[in-house]
């Protein structure tokens, strides 16, 4: 009797100590286990096989509590979830949420702190968070450490940025994990490293693609009260932990129970298509809170903006002179100034002519002669017009042509002064009827010592949108941290940047070819992006005879970018006598939807090529967009997403014969053919080129 107790109380301690649950297919699954005296580890498998084999889990409280080992599992809860949800705005019109879910109750033997281990998986993934209820003694503590382990079994090929937190605006590497070396790194290919920037530590989201094909995309969701994970990596065991950005002061996260941990993702698939198309990090946030959402519409807009960043026009009215000791009415124009009334006009007229929605003005308001890179606490008021623009005159002319005012904020990362003035700022834009704002974080921030993707950040653009919400505005942050599928729970928080743009292009070295068939498979995974697409001049020499920067681009795939880079705000950037030239190629752009009922990924490989099919809202045109990088490439498309006995007139804008980004980028070619869900598009793309092509249906 004693040897067969012994084995069933082995047996029960085994269920005790190690927990396992399968996506609803059963491709991946996920085993979590207490090992090496209660220390909480998990590994992920995918068709049997693993893919991050034994990983550590775990805290470390600044009071030197290491919540990362001597833990009991006191209860375990397995559950599954399936349901359809309607975003506002999005890449489909309903999105399905199912997973299989497995909870772990852990509590430390020493402390009695209770610890939850979550974890959901997905057909495409797996999520897992920290939960902490309510404790009987430790409810506020400090985070000086995630103790969050990725372990691989082989040495990927990986599309990185360094992990830099105060921007991710740099051209994305392609190299083997054992090749990342921040220290190698040309320092001309991003901007604003800082000084704590690791050897080997990137930012994420991490795509990569294993020797045997197998694609994997670690990032992570629903970042609320804390900061951004990056990633250390181990170069020699492929081993990669989380890194969190600190504060002033070196902690990582405030935290009081009962609270949660963001989501730790791990997206898996033998097909990219799968990664590019994964609602996964929408689904992991929190449904919508707002009550009253019937003024969240997509909007395509116009701009003075690209005309400062190829040095027609400045943002500041008085240049060089010392302005800000001098009141608004005693600044003296240099002429070179942008936001004025007259010019303003006529971006409201091109939009107005064209059937666009709106027209955003930067440089309109007082502070730009002294705003960049001084860390001045107070710069802009965000109410005060320089005298050349008349906030009465330009929206009474835009009320009386039916476009309307995007709001411009550059906080130069002046938080606290923004926070300050925010309400009188929202104030101002409802007085004039502006929909919308785009907010700028250019520079180091102030608080002083505090970083882009640290705590407090993540807490201040989150509050911001929470804020704009109030007042019925829809925001679109540049120079944030990236999303992570704040847009679901708060959905006027419209777009962001929060990567390397489009603007780069005019005035660095820019953007390689690949840069745009990456962002869908990293920084787009957390929400739509402003990438301001539609440049057709794409060579800066037109503007200075001097410059040889130009767009790594083809006309062509600028077209396409409106269908691969998802967003339901989009802008024209150009300025309006670059497309008056072009008429026929800018007709995509107007035609081209913002909101959609269904995408299709045809075809995806990071780094390399994509293309994508989306049908527009509630209508039965469809629009599709091809991409390449460097490489010239030919494809067949079938057209089986079409509505079966239906024709269509397809409009396909594509690179001419001798097309090439750098060599002959403006060359393009249009045509119109009928076809139906049974035929097929061959498609030949230039170096850097792309297709776009819109499907109207016959009636």
């Amino acid at each position: 009797m004693k040897k067969i107790f012994s084995i069933i109380l082995v047996f029960a301690l085994s269920l005790l100590h190690a927990q396992s649950v399968k996506s609803p297919s059963s491709a991946l699954e996920v085993n979590f286990k207490l090992v090496n005296n209660g220390q909480p580890s998990y590994t992920v498998n995918y068709n049997g096989k693993p893919v991050i084999v034994e990983s550590a889990l775990g805290i470390k409280l600044k009071d030197k509590t290491a919540l990362n080992a001597n833990f009991e599992i006191q209860s375990s809860k397995a559950d599954t979830f399936n349901e359809s949800w309607k975003p506002v705005l999005g890449q489909k019109a309903s999105i399905v949420n199912h997973y299989n879910e497995l909870t772990i109750a852990l509590v430390q033997k020493e402390t009695n702190v209770k610890m939850n281990i979550v974890f959901k998986v997905y057909d495409e993934g797996v999520a897992f968070r920290y939960e902490f209820p309510k404790q009987e003694k430790l409810n506020y503590f400090i985070i000086s450490d995630e103790e969050t382990h990725f372990n691989l079994t082989e040495d990927y090929k990986a599309f990185w940025i360094p992990g830099d937190f105060d921007t991710n605006e740099y051209p994305y590497n392609e190299t083997k994990l054992s090749e990342i070396d921040n220290a190698k790194l040309d320092k001309n290919t991003g901007i604003g490293m800082t000084t704590d920037l690791g050897k080997s530590r990137v930012q994420a989201p991490l795509m990569m693609k294993s020797p045997s094909g197998l694609y994997v995309n670690i990032f992570e969701a629903a970042v609320v009260n804390y900061p951004v994970m990056h990633l250390d990596v181990d170069v020699t065991n492929y081993k990669l932990t989380s890194h969190l950005v600190p504060n002033a002061i070196g902690d990582k996260a405030y935290l009081q129970a009962a609270c949660v941990s963001p989501w730790r993702t791990i997206m898996i698939s033998k097909d990219a298509r799968d990664i590019v198309g994964s609602q996964m990090i929408l689904n992991l946030n929190e449904p919508c809170k707002l009550d009253d959402v019937s003024y969240i519409k997509p909007m395509k807009y116009v701009g003075i903006w690209w005309e400062m960043h190829v040095g027609i026009s400045t943002w500041d009215y008085a240049g060089s002179q010392n302005a800000q000791n001098l009141s608004s009415q005693d600044l003296i124009p240099t002429g070179k100034h942008g936001a004025t009334t007259a010019n303003t006009k006529k971006y409201i007229d091109f939009a107005a002519k064209n059937g666009f929605d709106g027209v955003l003005v930067e440089g309109w308001n007082v502070g730009w002669e002294d705003w960049a890179g001084n860390w001045k606490e107070e710069v802009f008021d965000f109410t005060t017009p320089y005298p050349d623009f008349n906030l009465a005159e330009v929206t009474a002319y835009a009320k009386e042509k039916n476009v309307k005012m995007i709001m411009h904020h550059e906080t130069s990362g002046s938080v606290a002064n923004y926070e300050r003035h925010l309400d009188r700022a929202f104030d101002l834009m409802k007085k004039y009827d502006y929909p919308a704002v785009k907010s700028g974080y250019v520079g180091k921030i102030i608080p002083r010592g505090e970083f882009h993707d640290g705590q407090t950040m993540v807490n201040h653009f989150n509050f911001v949108a929470r804020r704009a919400a109030d007042y019925k505005v829809m925001l679109n942050s540049h120079e944030s941290s990236r999303p992570t599928g704040y847009s679901r729970t708060y959905p006027n928080y419209i777009a962001a940047e929060a990567a390397r743009g489009n603007e780069f292009n005019a005035w660095s070295n820019g953007n390689p070819p690949s840069h745009e068939t990456i962002l869908p498979f990293t920084r787009q995974l957390g929400g739509p992006m402003d990438y301001t697409p539609g440049i057709f001049e794409i060579k800066m020499s037109f503007y200075d005879k001097n410059k040889k920067e130009q767009v790594h681009t083809t006309l062509a795939k600028q077209l396409a970018l409106y269908v691969t880079m998802y967003s339901p705000l989009q802008m024209a950037a150009d300025l309006p006598e670059s497309y008056e030239k072009r008429m026929d190629a800018f007709q995509f752009i107007k035609d081209v939807a913002l909101d959609w009922d269904d995408t299709k990924i045809l075809e995806a490989e990071p780094g390399d090529y994509l293309t994508i099919a989306r049908k527009t809202k509630g209508k039965e045109t469809w629009f599709l967009g091809a991409i390449t990088d460097e490489n010239a490439r030919k494809t067949e498309i079938a057209l089986d997403f079409l509505t079966k006995g239906q024709k269509y007139k397809a409009i396909i804008y594509e690179d001419a014969k001798d097309a090439d980004w750098k060599n002959n980028p403006m060359v393009y070619k249009i045509r119109t053919v009928e076809v139906t869900n049974k035929s097929k598009l061959n498609l030949v793309l230039a170096p850097g080129g792309g297709t776009a092509v819109s499907f109207e249906p016959i009636k």
